[in-house]
């Protein structure tokens, strides 16, 4: 305040005012609030810290698609190639991250619960590499995996704090693109097959 009572001019009482303005509160910082204030509880954070660890890298979605392929001999290369299509998605969403480079939430009221491995927030590898990991080994084990995982993956990225609604809305449009490539490729090798 000690700015404006030194500024001569009406314009310049309002240039000072305007250099100590908070920064512009959006739509989506206020969205993340909200979930935040309402799920962030200790067992939620918990769990959602779980996914998160589950989710880093897509490490986890990899290992089930390696147990997969161990397991269900007659479809190894279908599991391996199904692996191989999360491993795309995850690496397509760190490209776009690296292209677009918007950061993370940093509002004082959000609460970043968890550590990642980078500042850079979109899209949401995670909510991209649980749907393209949902799409594709639910295409082989005939189960709709899409509804139970996608959902709680992203609302948990909202929990942690470390991503936008749009950002995890994204990844996982990525993953679903990715995926649906994958499944035609695959379908196409079994036709010829």
């Amino acid at each position: 305040m000690a700015e404006l009572t030194t500024a001569t001019g009406p314009e310049e009482a309002v240039a000072a005012s305007a250099d100590e303005a908070p920064a512009t509160v959006t739509p989506e910082t206020v969205a993340l609030r909200k979930v935040q204030g309402a799920l962030a509880k200790p067992a939620v954070v918990k769990t959602a810290r779980a996914m998160s660890l589950f989710g880093e890298h897509a490490g986890g979605w990899l290992a089930i698609g390696a147990v997969g392929a161990l397991v269900d001999r007659r479809r190894r290369g279908e599991w391996l190639t199904a692996a191989a299509g999360v491993a795309a998605a995850h690496a397509a969403s760190i490209a776009v991250k690296r292209v677009v480079r918007r950061r993370r939430p940093s509002d004082p009221e959000v609460q970043v619960l968890v550590g990642t491995p980078s500042k850079l927030s979109f899209p949401s590898s995670h909510a991209t590499s649980t749907t393209a990991a949902a799409v594709l080994y639910g295409g082989l084990t005939g189960k709709k995996l899409t509804p139970a995982l996608v959902p709680p993956m992203m609302v948990s990225r909202l929990v942690l704090g470390v991503h936008y609604p749009s950002d995890v809305v994204a990844g996982s449009a990525l993953g679903g693109a990715v995926a649906w490539g994958v499944r035609r490729f695959m379908k196409r090798r079994r036709n010829r097959g």
